[in-house]
Protein backbone atom coordinates (compact mmCIF):
# COMPACT_ATOMS: atom_id res chain seq x y z
CA UNK A 1 0.00 0.00 0.00
CA UNK A 2 1.62 3.16 -1.04
CA UNK A 3 1.87 6.01 1.50
CA UNK A 4 -0.34 9.13 1.65
CA UNK A 5 0.76 12.22 -0.49
CA UNK A 6 0.28 14.71 1.94
CA UNK A 7 2.96 12.35 4.68
CA UNK A 8 5.31 12.37 1.61
CA UNK A 9 5.13 15.89 1.13
CA UNK A 10 5.22 17.24 4.87
CA UNK A 11 8.75 14.73 4.98
CA UNK A 12 10.15 16.41 1.77
CA UNK A 13 9.03 19.72 2.82
CA UNK A 14 10.73 19.36 6.34
CA UNK A 15 13.94 18.02 4.64
CA UNK A 16 14.03 20.87 1.90
CA UNK A 17 13.91 23.48 4.59
CA UNK A 18 16.47 22.25 6.29
CA UNK A 19 19.06 22.12 3.64
CA UNK A 20 18.05 25.39 2.76
CA UNK A 21 18.98 26.97 6.22
CA UNK A 22 22.38 25.27 6.13
CA UNK A 23 21.56 22.26 8.01
CA UNK A 24 22.50 23.71 11.69
CA UNK A 25 20.07 21.72 13.38
CA UNK A 26 19.94 18.15 14.26
CA UNK A 27 17.23 16.55 11.56
CA UNK A 28 14.17 15.17 13.62
CA UNK A 29 14.03 10.80 12.54
CA UNK A 30 10.32 10.68 12.07
CA UNK A 31 10.54 12.64 8.48
CA UNK A 32 13.16 10.21 7.36
CA UNK A 33 11.65 6.64 8.21
CA UNK A 34 12.20 3.96 5.88
CA UNK A 35 11.61 0.35 5.61
CA UNK A 36 13.92 -1.34 8.05
CA UNK A 37 15.02 -3.92 5.17
CA UNK A 38 16.29 -3.33 1.34
CA UNK A 39 16.85 -5.95 -1.14
CA UNK A 40 20.39 -6.27 -1.57
CA UNK A 41 20.24 -8.22 -5.19
CA UNK A 42 18.10 -5.45 -6.25
CA UNK A 43 19.13 -2.66 -8.59
CA UNK A 44 19.14 0.63 -6.29
CA UNK A 45 20.82 2.72 -8.60
CA UNK A 46 23.40 3.47 -7.00
CA UNK A 47 26.56 5.13 -7.97
CA UNK A 48 30.13 4.30 -6.89
CA UNK A 49 33.28 4.48 -8.62
CA UNK A 50 35.67 2.07 -10.75
CA UNK A 51 38.09 2.05 -8.44
CA UNK A 52 39.29 3.15 -5.40
CA UNK A 53 41.61 5.45 -6.83
CA UNK A 54 38.51 7.45 -8.66
CA UNK A 55 36.48 7.88 -5.50
CA UNK A 56 35.90 11.67 -4.53
CA UNK A 57 36.61 11.28 -0.63
CA UNK A 58 37.10 15.22 -0.55
CA UNK A 59 33.04 15.79 -0.68
CA UNK A 60 32.52 13.29 2.48
CA UNK A 61 35.64 14.90 4.69
CA UNK A 62 35.96 18.16 3.23
CA UNK A 63 38.41 19.37 6.09
CA UNK A 64 41.33 16.29 5.32
CA UNK A 65 41.63 17.55 1.57
CA UNK A 66 44.55 17.71 -0.21
CA UNK A 67 44.26 21.84 -1.77
CA UNK A 68 45.11 21.20 -5.22
CA UNK A 69 43.52 18.29 -6.99
CA UNK A 70 44.83 15.61 -9.14
CA UNK A 71 43.92 14.62 -12.07
CA UNK A 72 43.58 11.09 -13.35
CA UNK A 73 44.72 9.60 -16.43
CA UNK A 74 42.66 6.32 -18.02
CA UNK A 75 43.52 4.14 -20.40
CA UNK A 76 43.85 5.52 -23.76
CA UNK A 77 42.20 3.98 -26.54
CA UNK A 78 43.56 3.13 -30.55
CA UNK A 79 41.71 6.24 -31.89
CA UNK A 80 42.88 8.50 -29.24
CA UNK A 81 46.07 6.99 -30.03
CA UNK A 82 45.79 8.14 -33.50
CA UNK A 83 44.52 11.47 -32.84
CA UNK A 84 47.15 12.12 -30.37
CA UNK A 85 44.12 12.74 -27.52
CA UNK A 86 44.40 11.52 -24.01
CA UNK A 87 41.63 10.65 -22.17
CA UNK A 88 41.56 12.36 -18.35
CA UNK A 89 38.99 11.59 -15.54
CA UNK A 90 38.16 14.42 -13.84
CA UNK A 91 40.43 15.97 -11.21
CA UNK A 92 39.91 14.55 -8.14
CA UNK A 93 40.81 15.90 -4.71
CA UNK A 94 43.24 13.73 -2.18
CA UNK A 95 43.15 13.26 1.35
CA UNK A 96 45.47 13.98 3.81
CA UNK A 97 44.69 10.67 5.21
CA UNK A 98 43.07 7.62 4.18
CA UNK A 99 39.49 5.62 5.28
CA UNK A 100 40.45 3.37 7.95
CA UNK A 101 37.24 2.64 9.75
CA UNK A 102 33.48 1.59 8.11
CA UNK A 103 30.53 0.89 9.47
CA UNK A 104 28.58 -1.16 7.43
CA UNK A 105 24.77 -1.05 7.49
CA UNK A 106 25.35 2.06 10.23
CA UNK A 107 21.87 2.76 10.33
CA UNK A 108 20.69 6.30 11.89
CA UNK A 109 24.70 6.48 12.51
CA UNK A 110 24.54 5.80 16.12
CA UNK A 111 28.00 4.36 16.17
CA UNK A 112 29.28 6.78 14.05
CA UNK A 113 28.55 9.86 16.36
CA UNK A 114 30.06 7.99 19.51
CA UNK A 115 33.02 6.69 17.27
CA UNK A 116 33.96 10.33 16.35
CA UNK A 117 35.50 11.84 19.56
CA UNK A 118 36.92 8.49 20.46
CA UNK A 119 38.95 8.36 17.34
CA UNK A 120 39.43 11.70 16.63
CA UNK A 121 42.42 10.96 14.23
CA UNK A 122 40.85 8.15 12.51
CA UNK A 123 38.52 9.00 9.41
CA UNK A 124 35.39 6.90 9.96
CA UNK A 125 32.52 5.79 7.34
CA UNK A 126 29.23 4.69 7.75
CA UNK A 127 27.61 2.72 4.55
CA UNK A 128 23.98 2.39 4.40
CA UNK A 129 21.59 1.03 1.51
CA UNK A 130 18.58 2.64 2.43
CA UNK A 131 17.92 6.49 0.77
CA UNK A 132 16.25 8.10 3.61
CA UNK A 133 18.01 6.43 6.56
CA UNK A 134 21.81 7.59 4.84
CA UNK A 135 20.16 11.26 4.27
CA UNK A 136 19.50 11.53 8.03
CA UNK A 137 23.30 10.42 9.07
CA UNK A 138 24.36 12.99 6.04
CA UNK A 139 22.13 15.94 7.73
CA UNK A 140 23.18 14.89 11.31
CA UNK A 141 26.49 14.85 10.75
CA UNK A 142 26.59 18.15 9.17
CA UNK A 143 24.37 19.65 12.12
CA UNK A 144 26.93 18.15 14.45
CA UNK A 145 29.96 19.81 12.41
CA UNK A 146 28.20 23.13 12.35
CA UNK A 147 27.64 23.39 16.17
CA UNK A 148 31.17 22.10 16.74
CA UNK A 149 33.25 24.47 14.84
CA UNK A 150 35.01 25.80 17.49
CA UNK A 151 36.18 22.27 18.40
CA UNK A 152 36.78 20.76 15.18
CA UNK A 153 34.44 17.85 15.96
CA UNK A 154 32.69 15.37 13.37
CA UNK A 155 34.75 16.32 10.95
CA UNK A 156 36.28 12.31 10.51
CA UNK A 157 33.03 10.92 10.33
CA UNK A 158 30.47 10.75 7.31
CA UNK A 159 28.46 8.64 5.50
CA UNK A 160 27.72 6.86 2.02
CA UNK A 161 24.79 5.05 0.21
CA UNK A 162 26.16 2.02 -0.55
CA UNK A 163 25.18 -1.58 -1.37
CA UNK A 164 28.55 -3.11 0.48
CA UNK A 165 27.54 -6.88 -0.86
CA UNK A 166 28.24 -5.99 -4.17
CA UNK A 167 30.74 -2.72 -4.62
CA UNK A 168 33.00 -2.81 -1.19
CA UNK A 169 36.74 -3.27 -3.14
CA UNK A 170 35.46 -0.37 -5.62
CA UNK A 171 36.02 2.69 -2.55
CA UNK A 172 38.52 0.55 -0.12
CA UNK A 173 42.02 -0.28 -1.38
CA UNK A 174 43.39 -3.44 -0.56
CA UNK A 175 44.58 -3.78 3.47
CA UNK A 176 43.04 0.08 3.63
CA UNK A 177 40.76 -0.98 6.55
CA UNK A 178 41.93 -1.30 10.12
CA UNK A 179 38.39 -1.99 11.93
CA UNK A 180 34.79 -2.95 10.13
CA UNK A 181 31.92 -2.88 12.59
CA UNK A 182 28.72 -5.66 11.74
CA UNK A 183 26.29 -4.12 13.98
CA UNK A 184 22.24 -6.23 14.43
CA UNK A 185 22.85 -7.13 10.63
CA UNK A 186 19.74 -8.07 8.95
CA UNK A 187 19.20 -11.29 10.41
CA UNK A 188 16.87 -12.77 7.10
CA UNK A 189 15.57 -15.72 9.21
CA UNK A 190 14.35 -17.78 6.36
CA UNK A 191 16.63 -20.28 5.05
CA UNK A 192 16.15 -18.99 1.35
CA UNK A 193 17.25 -15.74 2.66
CA UNK A 194 20.51 -16.31 4.36
CA UNK A 195 22.10 -15.65 0.67
CA UNK A 196 21.17 -12.21 1.63
CA UNK A 197 23.30 -12.11 4.91
CA UNK A 198 25.84 -9.98 5.19
CA UNK A 199 28.11 -12.24 6.63
CA UNK A 200 29.05 -15.29 4.11
CA UNK A 201 32.04 -17.26 2.19
CA UNK A 202 32.35 -15.09 -0.55
CA UNK A 203 31.89 -11.85 1.54
CA UNK A 204 34.62 -12.69 4.14
CA UNK A 205 37.27 -12.86 1.41
CA UNK A 206 36.17 -9.16 0.31
CA UNK A 207 36.62 -7.93 4.10
CA UNK A 208 39.59 -10.18 4.33
CA UNK A 209 41.10 -7.93 0.92
CA UNK A 210 40.14 -4.67 1.98
CA UNK A 211 41.39 -5.43 6.49
CA UNK A 212 44.69 -5.03 6.98
CA UNK A 213 46.55 -8.20 9.03
CA UNK A 214 45.75 -7.46 12.66
CA UNK A 215 42.74 -5.69 11.52
CA UNK A 216 39.73 -6.49 13.31
CA UNK A 217 35.83 -7.26 12.37
CA UNK A 218 33.71 -6.20 15.37
CA UNK A 219 29.88 -8.31 15.40
CA UNK A 220 27.47 -7.94 17.24
CA UNK A 221 23.71 -8.94 17.06
CA UNK A 222 20.71 -10.14 19.49
CA UNK A 223 19.82 -12.73 17.19
CA UNK A 224 21.60 -15.93 18.56
CA UNK A 225 21.35 -18.58 14.96
CA UNK A 226 22.64 -15.03 13.43
CA UNK A 227 25.34 -15.08 15.88
CA UNK A 228 26.19 -18.75 15.55
CA UNK A 229 26.10 -18.34 11.64
CA UNK A 230 28.55 -15.45 11.92
CA UNK A 231 30.84 -17.10 14.14
CA UNK A 232 30.83 -20.46 12.13
CA UNK A 233 31.91 -18.67 9.33
CA UNK A 234 34.78 -16.25 10.11
CA UNK A 235 35.86 -19.16 12.51
CA UNK A 236 35.82 -21.50 8.86
CA UNK A 237 37.88 -18.44 6.67
CA UNK A 238 41.28 -19.35 6.79
CA UNK A 239 41.89 -15.35 7.10
CA UNK A 240 40.24 -14.64 10.25
CA UNK A 241 40.44 -15.60 13.86
CA UNK A 242 38.29 -15.00 16.37
CA UNK A 243 39.73 -12.74 19.32
CA UNK A 244 39.48 -14.25 22.81
CA UNK A 245 37.00 -12.77 25.34
CA UNK A 246 39.19 -11.30 27.47
CA UNK A 247 40.74 -9.22 24.48
CA UNK A 248 37.15 -8.69 23.51
CA UNK A 249 36.15 -6.95 26.96
CA UNK A 250 39.01 -5.21 27.30
CA UNK A 251 38.58 -3.44 23.86
CA UNK A 252 37.10 -0.09 24.70
CA UNK A 253 35.06 0.34 21.08
CA UNK A 254 32.89 -2.99 22.27
CA UNK A 255 31.41 -1.20 24.92
CA UNK A 256 30.67 1.60 22.37
CA UNK A 257 29.05 -0.97 20.24
CA UNK A 258 27.01 -2.35 22.54
CA UNK A 259 24.97 0.64 23.80
CA UNK A 260 25.53 3.55 21.26
CA UNK A 261 23.88 2.12 18.04
CA UNK A 262 19.58 2.51 17.64
CA UNK A 263 19.13 -1.23 17.68
CA UNK A 264 21.44 -1.24 20.80
CA UNK A 265 19.54 0.77 22.42
CA UNK A 266 16.43 -1.02 21.25
CA UNK A 267 17.53 -3.79 22.94
CA UNK A 268 18.61 -2.56 26.20
CA UNK A 269 14.80 -1.08 26.56
CA UNK A 270 13.61 -4.54 25.89
CA UNK A 271 15.73 -6.71 27.98
CA UNK A 272 17.26 -8.81 25.52
CA UNK A 273 20.70 -10.20 24.96
CA UNK A 274 23.67 -8.80 22.95
CA UNK A 275 26.00 -11.23 21.13
CA UNK A 276 29.47 -10.19 20.72
CA UNK A 277 32.56 -11.49 18.90
CA UNK A 278 35.18 -9.88 17.36
CA UNK A 279 37.51 -11.39 14.50
CA UNK A 280 41.68 -10.84 13.97
CA UNK A 281 42.46 -10.79 10.66
CA UNK A 282 45.26 -12.91 10.21
CA UNK A 283 48.81 -12.75 8.16
CA UNK A 284 48.77 -14.19 4.59
CA UNK A 285 50.34 -16.71 3.92
CA UNK A 286 54.00 -16.32 2.16
CA UNK A 287 53.94 -17.85 -1.02
CA UNK A 288 56.21 -21.21 -1.34
CA UNK A 289 59.89 -20.95 -2.95
CA UNK A 290 59.86 -21.40 -6.53
CA UNK A 291 61.78 -24.74 -7.48
CA UNK A 292 64.42 -24.18 -9.52
CA UNK A 293 64.45 -25.39 -12.86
Amino acid sequence: MSEPKNKRQKREDYRAALRANGVTELPRKKFYRQRAHANPFSDHSLIYPPTPKQMDWASLYPHYAVEEPTEQKTETTESEKTTGQELSAPAIRKLTKNVEVADIGCGFGGLLIALAPVLPETLVLGLEIRVSVTQFVEDRIKALRVQNEEQKLYRNIAVLRANTMKFMPNFFNKGQLNKIFICFPDPHFKARKHKQRIVSTTLNSEYAYVLRPGGIIYTITDVPDLHEWMVGHFNAHPAFERVSDEEQEADPLVEIMRNETEEGKKVTRHNGQKHVALFRRLEDPQWPEEVSA
